[in-house]
């Protein structure tokens, strides 16, 4: 599985690169913080596979990797994704590394 760190994010965005960031915390989560990324709860992913891109980096995450990791491994093999990066260490490492601010 591929991966991005946040490091490597952050620079994305500060590039203006095109790509989707999608996060598949829960709603109570994604209000406590999020990286303003497009909300689509893991459990809601298969029914949503049409709203992500195939024509760009996607990057997906979750508070720690997990959950983000699976969705991955879903998409992959399911739907035949082959531009799909895990943010290695979802928003905690974010927040640890990039913006302590965030409340994780």
């Amino acid at each position: 599985m591929k991966e991005k760190t946040v490091s490597e994010l952050k620079q994305m965005r500060d590039n203006h690169e095109d790509f989707q960031l999608i996060d598949v915390r829960e709603p109570d989560e994604y209000e406590l913080s999020n990286l303003n990324g497009e909300l689509i709860p893991m459990g809601e992913i298969p029914a949503n596979v049409d709203k992500i891109s195939k024509d760009k980096p996607v990057i997906i995450h979750c508070r720690s990797g997990a959950r983000s990791a699976r969705m991955c491994a879903y998409l992959e093999q399911n739907h035949g994704f082959t531009n799909l990066y895990n943010l290695k260490g979802g928003i905690r490492a974010w927040a640890e590394e990039i913006d302590p601010s965030l409340s994780v």
